[in-house]
């Protein structure tokens, strides 16, 4: 295998372990490593609804609603009506998904850590940007699949 036959399966690799270390130190806060990702997009800032929370994470809408149901019956968000939209659905942390989210944070350092002392920091900066570029590269692919197949189907 080349390397660019390894790279996808690589990031994969990387990806999976970094999301099992997650879990494991997740749980003990009663929430997996994709439903913090969804926690630390809403403690950015103020509350979105439940379609911008998605393009920002970015997952599927029905992924996050599943998630957000869960989130929701734990106390950890709230999901209101939106005050202008009435099919969509606003979406923020409680006071104790704050305090949740803050915790788990904490707790995931050491996670963070071992992922920096493993680079260098111009590794970081060069890891960092060539992962921005990959993503914009596939963003891109997709975009023009998903116009070209609309365009077709017309």
């Amino acid at each position: 295998m080349t390397p660019k036959d390894e790279l996808p399966l690589a990031l994969r690799t990387a990806y999976l372990t970094l999301h099992r270390r997650s879990d494991a130190v997740f749980a003990d806060y009663g929430i997996t490593a994709d439903q913090f990702v969804l926690m630390a997009t809403l403690a950015r800032g103020q509350a979105m609804t439940q379609r911008e929370l998605a393009a920002r994470m970015p997952s599927d809408p029905s992924t996050v609603r599943a998630m957000l149901v869960l989130l929701e019956k734990q106390g950890l968000v709230t999901r209101e009506a939106h005050p202008t939209d009435a099919r969509a659905r606003t979406v923020s942390l409680t006071n104790a998904g704050v305090r949740t989210f803050q915790q788990a944070f904490d707790a995931g350092q050491e996670v963070r850590d071992q992922m920096a002392e493993s680079l260098s920091t111009s590794e970081t900066r060069t890891l960092l940007s060539l992962l921005q570029r990959m993503t914009e590269s596939l963003t891109e692919r997709v975009t023009k699949s998903a116009t070209a197949g609309a365009e077709n189907s017309k």
